[in-house]
């Protein structure tokens, strides 16, 4: 048996994994899928203290309180700056390490700094939180579901430096990075394909590609579930 804990994206949560947890359940494993403060079900939480280091916080708490050992880590997208951050923390329970077309920052990057937008230019009511950007998933009513699930992203998780005291080939456990190979709304000099470079230029690093948009997690739960399943049995 093993132990996923898949933490969701920026203006997501933990119902982005509401198609995979089944297909990893169903398979005898065990699954964590954390919502981070003030986003998803837990949006009436957010305030503009909210940042990196409160959704590093959340994981690393939910890892220590439910005593998980061998894990098999998993940062969607913003996931990425999170599951980097939790590492200083609880980086000796996990035995694998997998960023789904992911931000893969270096010590002290930010969102902001990966990306080149200033999160901070925003105005309204509430300047300190981001709308969120609508997702298509292909079908018109399950884009309209998702959608009206996306909450508001605090702006201090995008400028707030990630920690990271090791560069991530340093650390005993394994690597993956797996990629959303055909989003038509993404550069090709993007963060995730820059992060995917890397990582496929590495002998530290396994890679996959998944050819759809970059909301993976919904679009295509078999494709990704096979993956975190062999990585399951490979053990390595």
């Amino acid at each position: 048996m093993t132990t996923f804990v898949l933490v969701h994206g920026a203006w997501g949560g933990s119902w982005g994994f509401r198609k995979v947890r089944p297909l990893l359940t169903a398979a005898g494993h065990d699954v964590f899928t954390p919502s981070l403060t003030g986003i998803g079900e837990r949006e009436h939480l957010a305030t503009p203290d909210v940042g990196l280091k409160t959704h590093v916080q959340d994981v690393v708490a939910l890892i220590r309180y439910e005593d998980l050992h061998d894990i098999v880590l998993l940062g969607f997208s913003y996931g990425g700056m999170v599951v980097t951050g939790a590492l200083a923390h609880i980086g000796g329970r996990v035995s694998h390490l997998v960023y789904l077309d992911a931000f893969v920052p270096n010590d002290g990057e930010t969102v902001q700094a990966l990306t080149g937008i200033d999160p901070t230019s925003g105005g309204g009511e509430t300047p300190w939180l981001l709308p969120p950007i609508p997702r298509e998933l292909g079908d018109a009513e399950e884009t309209e579901w998702a959608n009206e699930r996306r909450s508001g992203q605090p702006v201090a998780t995008f400028t707030e430096p990630v920690a990271l005291d090791r560069p991530l080939e340093d650390w005993p456990f394994t690597r993956t990075y797996v990629k959303a190979s055909a989003d038509p709304g993404e550069a090709a000099d993007s963060a995730f394909y820059r992060a995917a470079a890397m990582a496929a230029e590495s002998p530290a690093w396994q890679t996959h590609e998944i050819a759809t948009n970059h909301m993976i997690p919904l679009m295509e739960p078999d494709a990704l579930a096979s993956i975190l399943l062999n990585r399951a049995m490979s053990g390595d």
